[in-house]
């Protein structure tokens, strides 16, 4: 008998791993819409790739891509943390230049990839920038929108002690503020620093959540909150973290799902806020 229920253990077991590892190949393609008359940014978010455990093939990513109306690509750290890995990179940043966004495609580093050292880093953000992708490091940059002046703000990794708000505010024009960044947590510290909209990652959504995530607590306090993914707002100012589109760890995901995410964001709806603000 004791050896009959420790072979249904066994088995369950196997298969809960395997459905468990059969959910990191089941992506959502999410739609935040975020209405007003116009103009109109559309913004595709990619985060958190994990090279060494990512969900989609360069190919897979281009047929999901392809037919939606891109303006802006904005890929919010965590590529990778094996210097091994750094080649793997290059279809996939082959297959966003193969989508002609308007607008550019701009990124920002997270945790894990500032396990890469000196020259590994540095081959890393090389890689980045030769394929026309602008890595900003608590830096910023001017983009013109149908006439509507929009900031992009990167702020550096917050979890690694990286994020200097000042500097990258520095020298920002008036108009819209859209922030990168990689941990969310530094929303919490934002309250003197106006965003229109910010874009993070960093938790997976858990990635394994039983039913919620508790080993996130050691993560910052969002997660404390139970605020690991989705839309929120701090002091009336909204933001969005992505699930991710690979794994850490082990390659598994519970209450979880790799994410990819268009934001259709109306910078009118900016332009209210901050008039409310003034």
């Amino acid at each position: 008998m004791k050896i009959i229920l420790f072979t249904a253990f066994v088995l369950t077991l196997i298969y809960l791993f395997f459905k468990a590892y059969k959910n990191t190949k089941d992506i959502v393609f999410n739609k935040v819409t975020i209405n007003g008359p116009g103009p109109v940014l559309n913004i595709l978010q990619l985060s958190d790739l994990h090279l060494e455990n990512i969900s989609i093939s360069p190919d897979e990513l281009y047929d999901r891509l392809k037919n939606e109306q891109i303006d802006l690509i904005a890929i919010t750290g965590d590529f990778l943390d094996r210097k091994r890995t750094i080649p793997r990179l290059v279809p996939y940043l082959q297959v966003l230049n193969k989508l002609k966004v308007k607008y550019g495609i701009y990124a920002v580093l997270g945790n894990h990839d500032y396990v890469l050292k000196d020259r590994h880093l540095q081959t890393l953000i090389d890689m980045l920038e030769e394929h026309n992708c602008k890595v900003l490091k608590n830096e910023n940059d001017l983009i013109v929108v149908n006439g509507n002046p929009v900031n992009i703000i990167g702020i550096d990794d917050f979890s690694t002690n990286r994020s200097n708000l000042n500097a990258s505010y520095n020298g920002i024009n008036d108009g819209t503020n859209l922030v990168l960044t990689h941990d969310p947590n530094i929303v919490l510290h934002m309250k003197d620093y106006h965003f229109d909209y910010l874009l993070a990652g960093h938790f997976h959504g858990g990635q394994i959540c039983y039913p919620k995530a508790f080993h996130l607590v050691k993560m910052g306090k969002l997660p404390r909150m139970n605020i690991t993914k989705g839309f929120h707002s701090q002091d009336g100012k909204p933001y969005y973290i992505s699930e991710g589109l690979g794994q850490t760890g082990v390659n598994i995901r519970v209450g979880s799902r790799p994410e990819i995410t268009l934001h259709e964001f109306s910078l009118n709806i900016a332009q209210e806020e901050r008039s409310k603000a003034i």
